[in-house]
């Protein structure tokens, strides 16, 4: 291994090692807080559990809380998927077809003035209480981040790049896949980083309107038992499963985008 790339080398571990070192101080600072807060001002249990009583629910009762974290996590990556997919369609076309983007855009901001809790029973009726009706919310509350974030990068392609492709002779469909798309991958990683974040939001409402399984219906029980260390519990391993995603979606996107640093 060449001088260079062990110093390569040594810098990402340094820096990961930096991260690391930085998540476990943030992580004690807050439990500290949360810990400084419930002993001063004396709040019950069913106020707000101490951090200590959450972990030792999520060691009691890891096999129930990973039944329904399975179950949520598929409804986080099936609706990714789909809303994804969706997303870069619309976003193709409305680039290609200027008329059809005349029409859809009006369509696709008034969607957004709707809220999600008010299409959330309708999915039910439509979908049923399975996993169907989870998957669309997560794919519909992730579509417009995707579509305006992938639109905008495609119709802002630099056109230095547009102008050196016509005159090379590039067709319409070369423009598209080895320039517009290219282009545009920065700003649709901006919105996939979103998505991730998002998506769990939109599968946990579904799953607080009607379900049988899932980290949500988990929450909805236990906060009617008022098992609330259980239901911080199931809102931990949430919280857990949008880092995680986020975190691993980011390094893909570095790797497979390295350009979008240029």
């Amino acid at each position: 291994m060449s001088n260079l790339a062990q110093q390569d080398l040594s810098k990402r571990l340094k820096n990961q090692s930096s991260h690391v070192v930085r998540l476990l101080i943030s992580c004690v600072v807050v439990l500290g807080l949360w810990q400084a807060v419930v002993v001063l001002f004396e709040l019950p249990s069913f106020i707000l559990p101490e951090p200590l009583a959450v972990m030792d629910r999520l060691h009691t009762r890891w096999d129930v809380l990973w039944h329904h974290t399975f179950i949520t996590s598929q409804e986080i990556v099936l609706g990714l998927f789909l809303g994804l997919s969706m997303g870069l369609l619309f976003a193709l076309q409305m680039l290609l077809f200027e008329p059809l983007r005349r029409w859809l855009l009006p369509i696709l901001i008034a969607s957004q003035a709707i809220p999600v809790f008010a299409i959330a029973p309708i999915l039910m009726l439509w979908f049923g209480y399975g996993i169907a009706s989870k998957v669309v919310m997560a794919a519909l509350i992730i579509f417009f981040p995707v579509t305006t974030c992938c639109y905008d990068g495609l119709r802002n392609t630099p056109r230095g790049y547009l102008d050196l492709a016509k005159t090379m002779g590039a067709t319409r469909w070369q423009m598209l896949t080895q320039v517009r798309l290219p282009a545009a991958m920065p700003a649709l990683a901006s919105g996939i980083r979103v998505a991730v974040v998002v998506a769990p939001i939109g599968a946990v409402v579904g799953e607080w309107v009607g379900s049988s399984a899932g980290l949500g219906y988990l929450m909805l029980q236990a906060n009617a038992r008022m098992m609330i260390d259980e239901m911080f519990a199931a809102l931990f391993v949430l919280a857990l499963i949008s880092v995680t995603l986020y975190f691993i979606t980011d390094k893909l996107l570095n790797k497979f985008i390295p350009w979008q640093f240029d």
